[in-house]
């Protein structure tokens, strides 16, 4: 599998609010099952980025489209060459 930087544009009014929740419980289904390594939403804009594992963007597409929220994204999919971030490292020693 590969990984991919989903870039999420959305617009967000009453509707999108209610679906959040289901939206939610599906985005925990996918960490769980180790198919999102991350998942961000801006306090700021109404952008989100999401870090998943995947064959094929074909196949994020087929996750994501799971969500109620769906209709609301403008979706960017882009296969990363490098990922690394700390939770890739070594815990950090404490000596006590």
């Amino acid at each position: 599998m590969s990984k991919y930087i989903v870039n999420i544009q959305f617009s967000v009014d009453e509707d999108f609010m209610r679906l959040v929740p289901k939206h939610r419980a599906i985005i925990n289904d996918l960490i769980l099952k180790g198919l999102i390594d991350s998942y961000a939403i801006s306090a700021e804009s109404s952008r989100g980025w999401i870090i998943m594992n995947a064959r094929s963007k074909e196949e994020i597409l087929r996750e994501l489209e799971k969500s109620p929220l769906f209709p609301y994204f403008d979706i960017d999919i882009d296969q990363l060459m490098v990922y690394d971030s700390q939770i890739y490292r070594f815990p950090k020693m404490v000596l006590n």
